[in-house]
């Protein structure tokens, strides 16, 4: 059993002892910090706060607990019941709430759960305001409401029209080209909220659809992360050839992944890529993703006249520096689009739109669309944790190892990543799992596996 405390929110396994896993006093004392937190640095500016949740099977438990808590805190809560992330982080916004908490462990399996934290522009907190958060709920000194003081409950299942609206009203969205090409497209929703929202946006862009495990009941169909080896029955389905486009999406939507007409895999790493070659084609501009996504963005920012620029792994690294640098583009590789146009966030409803009005305009089939893109290959190993790990042990021998290589660059803001000429290799310790990730690309995949297993090799030397 296990509970994640980082960047990403707070993220457990579903049982067990307090303290170790997400349990009801876990989420209690979690929610009250959050709480807390909030009211000190809003002061009560709306006294709201938004709470959405995905389908997982442990959801409703949790959200009842999360929502009587706010209530006790003192905060009117607004649930806007099952929705995607990037619909709970526009609603913060179109609510004037103080702050919101989504419901999610995204692609973790189904036993586990986690709390997404939100501040006032429905962005996630910052590393140094989690921090503040953790902090509170280590001393455990909470204060509730008195009986008149208690929050409301409302609930207000508008927020997917709204949502939905705000996609269509885009500059860079073409609806009536998107309903003129009249796409045939296969959506794997994966038992989650995708299998509520997307055929909403779909109906109103006109396009003709099959939804695979299309029921919302949290009992994932296969593991939810949008990668090649959990896609084998939207790949099939894909090489009947009645498509033009595969769309598979995680449990809470914010992560998109696209299937060829032919049935192979687009390649997350170019669900980014292709959203950005579109947008930068229209918008001059510079672009972000993190470190361990492809050097494509970089070539396709270059290409149209950008800069591009790495940030640490974690949407809120990634946005802090997307406003520093005036992006007009961003996401991380695993599928992630962010598009300040819209909000400060990773959404696969903006995806989806953008991307078929790109293919729309071009005329071209999927796969011919991914050849026009510089291809890089990347391999994604992870890295068991056990408790005697010493990760900083080991990042510290990873930099030395290649210390006296005179091509090699080296970045130490978040893990260790070794940058060369012609490949890179970055090892990390993830914020949503007890692993380490390896991440590595080349120009082929024997290549971006050999350099990634080296370096587990000096991993599992020190274990």
């Amino acid at each position: 059993m296990t509970l994640i405390k980082s960047i990403s929110g707070i993220r457990g396994t579903i049982g067990g002892s307090t303290g170790d896993t997400l349990n009801p006093l876990d989420i209690v004392k979690f929610t009250t910090a959050y709480a807390q937190f909030i009211r000190r640095e809003r002061k009560g500016f709306s006294n709201k706060i938004v709470v959405g949740r995905d389908a997982r099977i442990s959801g409703e438990m949790v959200k009842n607990v999360v929502c009587g808590t706010l209530m006790g805190v003192g905060y009117d809560v607004i649930d806007i019941g099952l929705a995607t992330t990037p619909t709970t982080e526009l609603a913060v916004r179109m609510s004037g709430a103080d702050g919101g908490i989504i419901i999610t462990a995204s692609h973790n399996p189904r036993q586990w759960n986690a709390l997404k934290l939100l501040n006032n522009e429905g962005e996630f907190l910052t590393a140094a305001d989690g921090a503040i958060v953790l902090a509170i709920a280590e001393r455990e000194i909470f204060e509730y409401a008195d009986v008149d003081h208690l929050g409301h409950y409302i609930e207000d299942s508008s927020f997917d029209a709204r949502h939905i609206e705000s996609v269509l009203q885009l500059k860079l969205v073409d609806v009536e080209a998107v309903k003129k090409t009249k796409f045939k497209v296969c959506v794997d929703t994966i038992n989650s909220v995708g299998g509520i929202i997307l055929p909403k946006l779909l109906d109103a862009l006109g396009v003709e659809y099959t939804i695979l495990n299309g029921e919302a009941t949290g009992d994932f169909a296969h593991n939810p992360e949008p990668l090649e080896k959990n896609l084998q029955g939207i790949m099939d389905e894909m090489k009947t050839g009645k498509y033009d486009l595969g769309i598979v999406v995680d449990p809470d939507v914010d992560r998109l992944a696209f299937i060829c007409e032919d049935g192979k895999m687009f390649g997350e790493e170019y669900t980014l890529v292709s959203v950005a070659d579109y947008v930068l084609s229209k918008t001059k501009g510079n672009t972000v993703s993190n470190l361990s996504s492809t050097r494509a963005l970089r070539d396709v920012t270059r290409k149209h006249g950008g800069e591009y620029a790495a940030a640490a792994v974690g949407e809120v690294n990634v946005t802090t520096k997307m406003k520093e640098v005036n992006a007009v583009i961003g996401g991380e590789g695993n599928g992630g689009v962010i598009y300040p146009e819209s909000h400060y966030g990773r959404d696969a409803l903006v995806g989806i739109a953008l991307f078929l009005t790109s293919l729309a305009e071009k005329g071209c089939k999927v796969s011919e669309l991914r050849a026009t893109f510089p291809d890089y290959q990347i391999a994604k190993n992870r890295i068991d944790l056990t408790p005697e790990t010493d990760v900083d042990a080991i990042l510290v021998k990873v930099k030395e190892m290649f210390a006296a290589d005179v091509t090699a660059q080296v970045n130490d803001i978040d893990g260790v990543k070794i940058d060369f000429p012609d490949k890179w290799v970055h090892l990390r310790k993830s914020n949503t799992e007890p692993i380490i990730r390896v991440y590595s690309e080349a120009a082929t995949m024997e290549e971006a596996d050999a350099i990634g297993k080296k370096l587990m090799q000096v991993v599992y030397d020190m274990q």
